[in-house]
């Protein structure tokens, strides 16, 4: 199968992912309203991410800043060989979870499988945890350290 078919039929197989044209040719990834990524007919694959993960990325190598808004999140990758599609699915899963991270019944659990399963390395796994929400008990213990740390704030109460 073509890599690119590949690509879109890995991609577009993962819970809560359409597949649809994008409108600068090709096909895009969305999760819900959200851009996975997408893909122009020539291998091209644009993926957005925060900055925070953007760079991490680029300084490691494993994609290459955006040629048409080279300052933003987005990032691309070129597909040119089996190897390339294996990167390529990489990427885009790394993107997807970071949205699936928001959205799942247990996000730690979810966190740990994505970990493993895409062997973040530890830089990798600090900046999508990121994506985690906090439990109810975490945003309350969260809360309660804010008002603890508003009262001790100088010239407060007098």
């Amino acid at each position: 199968m073509e890599p690119l078919k590949m690509l879109e039929e890995t991609v577009g197989s993962w819970p809560l992912i359409s597949v649809c044209p994008h409108r600068f040719g090709g096909r895009e990834f969305r999760y819900v309203n959200a851009e996975v990524g997408h893909v122009h007919n020539g291998g091209i694959i644009d993926i957005p991410f925060p900055r925070s993960i953007h760079d991490a990325l680029l300084v490691e190598g494993l994609a290459e800043g955006h040629r048409w808004v080279p300052n933003s999140g987005w990032v691309t990758f070129r597909v040119r060989s089996d190897r390339d599609l294996q990167h390529a699915i990489w990427l885009m899963r790394l993107s997807y979870f970071r949205y699936a991270l928001k959205t799942a019944a247990d996000p730690g659990e979810l966190f740990a499988e994505a970990s493993q399963e895409l062997q973040l390395t530890a830089r990798f796994k600090s900046l999508l945890e990121q994506f985690v929400p906090l439990t109810k008990n975490q945003y309350l213990a969260y809360l309660r350290a804010r008002v603890r740390q508003r009262a001790e704030w100088p010239g407060k109460g007098r």
